[in-house]
Parts: structure tokens; C-alpha cells; sequence
């Protein structure tokens, strides 16, 4: 077993660590504002995340979830070991959102061909990291989306294999699973570049369809993290 995934490493180039740092201004901002608890929803991922803030995605995410003050720590190029590395490095500390939702893993298929079981044992490791961090926050883990045309190929394989390792790791107490996959993919299982251009990437009017498909589940957790709160 490979150690890359879990060793909490920085990405190297500049933007990344100005992102970093301008992010943990913000919490630091709210702090001193004795408004950090306005954050309500956090998401944690890579350039799939990060493209919420692209014009027509960060319409939608206006709608959708400016109302519950969310932030988005969504790093493009991200792997496991360099989201593991800013949540160890202040990006949540001092946060308390009722919800983070995760979709991590796609890198350390794409850039590595890192095994299935390494990218799963890092999720894991990351899970755990936010509980650490985030003790009474949910967690609403995404299955990673499929890449590739075609459900042959090998990348597509090792994203479906990923994702049947870490749906076993929802309680549904703390931490909750939702694959929506299947909303890209057509009746033969294909992705069409109407949907993602290069095969990887959300083409942006699909923010729309990330967000309906996962609103349910969201006002869900967040009706129940009121019960919790009562």
C-alpha cells in the first residue's frame, strides 16, 4: 500500500498557497466579526468544487446556498495527501458549519493511477480529519463522478471501484453517502461532452443539475441538524 495519499502534503505552486492563506483569512474575518457561525455549509474538494466560483456555477450556487453562508475550499488539482494538508493547516479550525460535503479522489486517479484501495484509505483518513476538526458537524460524502466516455475505460473503472469502497463508509449518524453519477451519464452509461467537455469537468450548466440532484439531501441534514440543536 501506497503512503502518498494519506501524507498530508502542500500543492507547490504559488496560487495554491495564496488560496490557502486567503481562505484561512476569511475564517479569521468572521472570527473577528463573531460571525463564524453564519457558515453553515462548507465543501471541501478539488477544481470540480473550486469551479462553483465560475460565473454561471456561482449563480447557482448563489441560489442555492448563499442563504446558508457557504464556503468553498475547492483547490484545483487537488489530491487526497493536499486536502488532508490544509485541513491540518487551519482552513476549518475555528469552524463549526452544520454540514461539509466532500468529493475528493479523482486526482489521485487521474495524476497517479493511484490504486482504488489507497484513494478509499485516504477518504477515510480525510473523514476522520474532519471529525477531528468538526466534532459536531455531518459529513455528506460524494461518490466521485465518472470520467472517461466510455464505463469501459480504465479511468472510469478505478472512480466506480473508489466509490464502492466508500460508501460503507456512511453511519448515517455523522457521516452520509450520496452518489450522483447517474445524472451525467446517459442510458448506455456513456458521458457525452455536452456534460463534461474533456471528460472530467462539469460543463457549467451542469452546476444546476449538482444542485438539484443533491438539494433533498441537503435539506434533509439540515432539517435534522435543527432537531439536533433543539
Amino acid at each position: 500500500m501506497s503512503f502518498l495519499a494519506t501524507t498530508p502534503t502542500p500543492q507547490t505552486a504559488d496560487w495554491w498557497y495564496e488560496r490557502h492563506q486567503q481562505k484561512c483569512l476569511e475564517t479569521e474575518c468572521y472570527k473577528k466579526l463573531k460571525k463564524l457561525d453564519s457558515i453553515e455549509l462548507v465543501f471541501l474538494g478539488d477544481s470540480i468544487t473550486q469551479a462553483w466560483e465560475n460565473f454561471e456555477p456561482s449563480k447557482v450556487w448563489d441560489q442555492f446556498y448563499q442563504h446558508r453562508g457557504a464556503l468553498n475550499l475547492g483547490f484545483a488539482g487537488d489530491r487526497t495527501e493536499h486536502l488532508l494538508w490544509r485541513i491540518e493547516n487551519g482552513e476549518l479550525d475555528g469552524l463549526s458549519p452544520r454540514l461539509v460535503v466532500l468529493l475528493i479522489g479523482t486526482n489521485n486517479t487521474g495524476h497517479r493511477l493511484d490504486a482504488a484501495d489507497d484513494t478509499a484509505n485516504a477518504i477515510q483518513v480525510i473523514l476522520a480529519a474532519i471529525k477531528n476538526k468538526l466534532p459536531q458537524t455531518k459529513t455528506l460524502l460524494l461518490a466521485l463522478f465518472p470520467r472517461s466516455a466510455k464505463p469501459t475505460q480504465r479511468l472510469r473503472i478505478l472512480n466506480n471501484d473508489i466509490n464502492q469502497l466508500i460508501h460503507v463508509y456512511a453511519d448515517n449518524k455523522t457521516v452520509f453517502f450520496l452518489d450522483i453519477g447517474a445524472y451525467f451519464l446517459n442510458k448506455e452509461e456513456r458521458l457525452d461532452e455536452t456534460i463534461m467537455n474533456d471528460f472530467l469537468h462539469l460543463n457549467a450548466d451542469q452546476y444546476q443539475v449538482w444542485a438539484e440532484a443533491m438539494e433533498p439531501t441537503i435539506q434533509q441534514l439540515f432539517d435534522e441538524s435543527e432537531v439536533d440543536q433543539i
